[in-house]
């Protein structure tokens, strides 16, 4: 199965472009560019399937707000959500700071069940080389199979850190990304990914 990672590379100050990015099992990853030729965040939304008449779920309510997102001098604010990113049932949203200078990509998907969830982490944990470089990844005290990892993007224009778990049937991936030479603190990485674990488990109901 095909699933959006987020990859916030780019982004300029004057706007943002939503464009697909996704890993496949073998862990390939390919991404679309902006006009700029950087590559921008998030997947696309999906179609109802035409098999189907009925309309697909909204999960945009286990997402956190921008409310949640606390960094001293920052404040976030969300782009609109997009519903089953890249065909996948779930939702991805997109929070940039004031100055555009710091984005959180937050995906969640939502799989048929806890074991496929735990699937895509492994996957998704294969394949963090392709988004991080230089970073050990670690545990992290976040839902299950929590896993961090620090480091810059691979052509070394900004600081990414990731952090992946499951919670239930949900696997969540969260980017952040900032300059280069201004990592975000671990300590926030991990405080806003247990928020967002919260969110969920109060929301999602299976």
């Amino acid at each position: 199965m095909k699933i959006p990672m987020i990859a916030l590379a780019g982004l300029a100050a004057t706007g943002l472009v939503v464009s697909v990015s996704v890993v496949g099992c073998g862990g390939n990853k390919s991404s679309t560019t902006s006009s700029s030729g950087s590559a921008t965040t998030a997947a696309s939304a999906s179609t109802p399937s035409s098999s189907s008449s009925a309309q697909p779920a909204d999960y945009t309510a286990l997402l956190i707000k921008g409310s949640d997102i606390t960094l001293p001098g920052d404040t976030f604010t969300p782009q609109p959500p997009i519903q089953n990113p890249n065909g996948q049932p779930g939702v991805a949203q997109l929070f940039s700071n004031q100055n555009d200078t710091r984005h959180i990509g937050d995906t969640i998907l939502i799989l048929p069940d806890a074991d496929q969830a735990v699937s895509e982490l492994d996957e998704e944990k294969a394949a963090l080389g392709d988004t991080v470089k230089g970073g050990t990844p670690a545990q992290a005290a976040v839902g299950t199979g929590g896993t961090m990892v620090s480091g810059i993007s691979p052509e070394g224009s900004k600081a990414v850190t990731v952090l992946l778990f499951t919670e239930g049937k949900a696997f969540v991936n969260l980017e952040f990304d900032s300059p280069a030479n201004d990592p975000m603190p671990p300590q926030f990485v991990t405080d806003v990914s247990q928020k967002q674990d919260t969110a969920i488990k109060s929301g999602l109901h299976s």
